[in-house]
């Protein structure tokens, strides 16, 4: 639009031919004081007045062209874009709770003694047993002393049943007893003793309504004077140790001869 506007006026300006006579001799009077003739005064009156009024045209559109121009020229505003949201964190999550596992009751009670290590039992022995019978007791004979219990690391399943014995003279020949009642699934779970295992002969009778251990003192060996532990290990039926059916026998011989002492068991302590 505004190269169209400019085109007309700058045809326009060219198209205009101006009277060079009309205004010398206009300049020609004023110098010589003569008065202008009233048609020439409005004519020229009239052309200033187009010349001017042209010219308030031009400038007038000129400037509405600068500010078309302006406007044309000037980038549009970019739009502005919205900041894209955060991305939401993603949520803790609590570490599992570990169950603890559970763990298998017991079925047995322990296999090895809190004394040394016990000894293979041997071969079934054979012979009556009624010796260690319970039915009395006599836990002292000249050298001899003798006390029956159970250990104290017996439990509901398992129990150890120690007899204890002291001499006050070396012995060459002895043989320890020991007669566990069968009151319900008593099993022999094996047997120790302090003394060297090599000096006795060890043997396990299990069956009818007892288990029975017996330690014999081998020939030529000699059991020195002092306190001595025999002990029998075996599993039972559940609940606790019943032991006022068993018993025990010890029969020795030293220099005082043959000596012989008996007796039963007192609960663990």
């Amino acid at each position: 639009m505004n190269e169209e506007l400019t085109g007309r006026l700058r045809a326009a300006a060219e198209a205009h031919q101006p009277d060079r006579a009309r205004m010398l001799a206009r300049v020609e009077r004023g110098m010589s004081g003569a008065p202008a003739r009233h048609r020439e005064s409005l004519g020229a009156r009239s052309w200033t007045r187009a010349a001017l009024a042209s010219l308030g045209a031009v400038g007038i559109l000129a400037v509405g062209g600068f500010a078309v121009a302006a406007i044309v020229q000037s980038p549009p505003a970019r739009p502005e874009v919205p900041a894209a949201p955060a991305s939401p964190s993603a949520p803790s999550t609590s570490p599992g709770t570990s169950r603890p596992t559970p763990t298998a009751p017991a079925t047995g009670g322990p296999t090895a003694p809190d004394r040394p290590t016990p000894s293979t039992p041997g071969p079934t022995a054979s012979g009556d047993a009624g010796s260690a019978r319970p039915g009395g007791a006599h836990v002292q004979d000249g050298p001899l002393w003798s006390a029956g219990s159970l250990g104290a690391n017996s439990n509901t399943y398992w129990a150890q049943s120690n007899v204890t014995l002291k001499t006050t003279q070396p012995l060459t020949a002895l043989t320890i007893e020991l007669r566990v009642t069968q009151t319900g699934g008593v099993q022999s779970t094996g047997s120790w003793r302090t003394l060297p295992a090599e000096d006795f002969a060890v043997t396990v009778q299990q069956g009818g309504d007892a288990v029975v251990y017996r330690w014999v003192l081998k020939p030529g060996r000699t059991v020195p004077a002092g306190q001595h532990v025999f002990a029998g290990q075996y599993n039972h039926a559940a609940g606790e140790r019943e032991a006022r059916h068993d018993g025990y026998r010890v029969d020795a011989n030293g220099p005082q001869g043959a000596r012989s002492v008996w007796g039963g068991f007192s609960p663990a302590r």
